[in-house]
Order: structure tokens, then sequence, then C-alpha cells
């Protein structure tokens, strides 16, 4: 009996202890802001509570579900009766279309944690022309820093690209262009070289193939020149890419039947390299057609594999061999071990597979 009435006074003095508590009500937990305007800047709400306990209320932390979304609330105890508010306050800058947040309210009452909510949907400012350059070089704006050719044949007539810049500060700039690459198939030039505040211009690219001969892959670049400062570095480089093929379309049937056949092979395993270890090794070209077979270029895009092309051309049935050169050194250090694969391209007067890629492995150790 002694057990059951102690049992009943602990739960008698729970229940008390309970009924003690502060109690925490909202008038509302969701706010929806609608429609707001981005350019319009920050929106609030305010979430009214009450503590409808009979012991003071403390809200120990209101933390909202990202950095978008700042609460403000009463940080006094809130006595029995009386209420506090909570304002929530969203920034729709940079973040345009539909949002929800949550706020996670913490306190001493009953229900320890409570959620909030609000939601809406951002409509997006009206872009001002000097808004879309998103690009920086000192203190110009730009639209891109890469310019995209595609493919394009041999001897075609010249094709050029553009980028756009403007000028954002509130006082004059100068823009140029500097071509230190001196690939005699890239020419290029800006059209505007003095800006105002709020003035644009383009900087244009020509790409070149009719007296400077060039076979597969371009990778080129142009520097911008801002204020009279020539600065060689990735910030101010603009790069240029594309492809250029050999025009095969003006070969009569006979001229294809007698055609060159490169014969190479895909993939070659060059063994085991010692790390920091320079390795020469060859890959085997063959031309199994009737008229001979020109290496127009060989090519790695890898700092670690050299190429070189054997210059004579290979007759009907006869073989030749590409040197490759394998440094197991990036950056003046030793390779890490481990497995390596590399890509070389070979382009060939091969009409029906002008260009071959042959992918080399190799282990470091």
């Amino acid at each position: 009996m002694k057990k059951i009435l102690t049992s009943l006074a602990l739960i008698a003095c729970a229940v008390t202890m309970m009924a003690q508590q502060p109690v925490i009500t909202f008038e509302k937990t969701e706010h929806d802001f609608g429609k707001i305007n981005e350019a319009d800047g920050r929106v609030s709400t305010i979430f009214t509570f009450k503590n409808e306990g009979n012991m003071p209320l403390v809200l120990s932390n209101v933390r909202a579900s990202c950095g978008c979304t700042t609460p403000k609330w009463t940080r006094e105890p809130v006595e029995p009766g009386q209420s506090g508010e909570i304002t929530v306050t969203y920034n729709p800058n940079g973040r345009p279309g539909r949002f929800q947040k949550t706020i996670t309210v913490t306190s001493n009452a009953t229900e320890a944690t409570k959620k909030l909510f609000i939601k809406g949907e951002v409509i997006p400012k009206p872009a001002k022309p000097v808004d879309n350059y998103p690009v920086k070089m000192g203190e110009l704006s730009l639209k891109g820093k890469s310019m995209q050719f595609g493919q394009t044949k041999l001897g075609a007539d010249a094709i050029s690209r553009e980028i756009e810049y403007a000028n954002k500060t509130d006082h004059e700039i100068t823009v140029d262009l500097a071509l230190p690459n001196k690939d005699l198939y890239i020419d290029g030039q800006v059209t505007l070289k003095t800006l105002k505040p709020n003035e644009t211009g383009k900087i244009l690219v020509v790409l070149s193939t009719k007296d400077h001969a060039i076979y597969g892959p371009v990778h080129s670049a142009v520097y911008v020149v801002v204020n009279g400062k020539s600065v060689i570095s990735d910030e101010y480089r603009i790069d240029i890419n594309g492809e250029v093929i050999e025009d095969f379309g003006k070969m009569s049937v006979e001229d294809l039947q007698q055609a060159p056949i490169c014969m190479l092979s895909e993939k070659a395993d060059f063994g085991v390299i010692d790390a920091g270890k320079v390795v020469k090794k060859t890959l085997n070209i063959q031309n199994l057609g009737s008229n001979p077979l020109i290496i127009r270029r060989v090519y790695s895009a890898s700092d670690d594999v050299k190429v070189i092309a054997p210059t004579a051309a290979i007759k009907d049935g006869k073989k030749a061999a590409i040197k490759v050169e394998i440094k197991a050194i990036k950056e003046g250090k030793p390779l890490e071990p481990g497995e390596y694969k590399r890509d070389i391209q070979v382009i060939t007067n091969d009409p029906k597979a002008p260009r071959r890629i042959v992918t080399i492995h190799f282990v470091v150790k």
C-alpha cells in the first residue's frame, strides 16, 4: 500500500509540475507573402504568440532554415497571460521564383519546439543592359570569356565570333586586345577602345585557314588589355577553341578508291614507368591504301606526353613510327604512383578516318 501511495504521489507531483509549465500558442504558424518583387527588397511578417501557462515563458532560440531568412524575437521572459512577437524577414535579392522557409522556435514551454513557415513567389527584377555581363576583367565586365568556333573546313572563308563587354563603373575606361600566342590563323580587335560609364562594345576574333593551314584541334587565346595594362594571366584570357578539318568533298570516286588508309591501333600499353623519369616509346602507323599517307598533325593535350610524327609520307603498304615521350613528372615533381591514361590525336589525309585517337596507358611506380 505504501508503494502505491508513493507512486501516486510522484504522479501527482509530475502532473503538478507540468501544470506549472509555460504553454506557447501562436495566432498563426504560416504566412504567405504571395507575389513579391525582387526589386522592392526585404519583406517581413510578425508571428504573435501567447503564454497560456502559469510560469514565465522564455524563447531560448529561433532559427531559420537558411541565411536568406532573419528572425528577431522577444528576448525577455513572457509572463503567464502575456504575449510576445517573432518578426521574420525574408531577403528576395537574387532569389527569383517560389520559396518556402521554416523557422524553428525553441523554448521552455510544454511543447519545447514549434515550427513556423513562410512562403511566396519572388518576381525577378527587370535586367538592365549592363547587368548581363557576369565576367570581370579588372574594371571591365564581359558576357563570357571563351569562344567556340566548332568545326571549320581547311581553306574555307574566315569565320568570326564575338563577346560583348561593358563599362559598369562610374568613370571612363579603355579596352584593347593582345595576341601574344602569335597564331597566324587568329586575329582580333575591339569595336570601342574608350568606354564611358554604361557604354558597351564587342571583342571580335577571326579564325582563317585560307593562308595558314592548321589541322585538328584549335586551342588558342587572346588577352584583354584594360586601361593600358597588359596582363597575360587567366583572369584576362579569352579561350578560343575549335577544330579544322580537311575538305574531302571534292574527291572523285577514283580518288577515293586510291586514297590512303591509315592503320593505327586505338590503344597502346606502355607498361611501368618510374616516377620522375622520362621514357621514349613509339607507335607504329601503316598505310594500307594506294596513295601516300600524309600525317598532317599529331597532338597531345597533356603536358606529360609529347608526340612527334614522321615528316615523310608513308607509301602504300609501308609502316612508320610516331615518337612518344612520356614524362612521369608534373610541375617539376614526380607523378604520384598509379595508373594513367592519355589520349593523342593523329590527323592524316585518310578521307574515311582523318582523325584517329590513340589512348596511351601506363603505370607509374
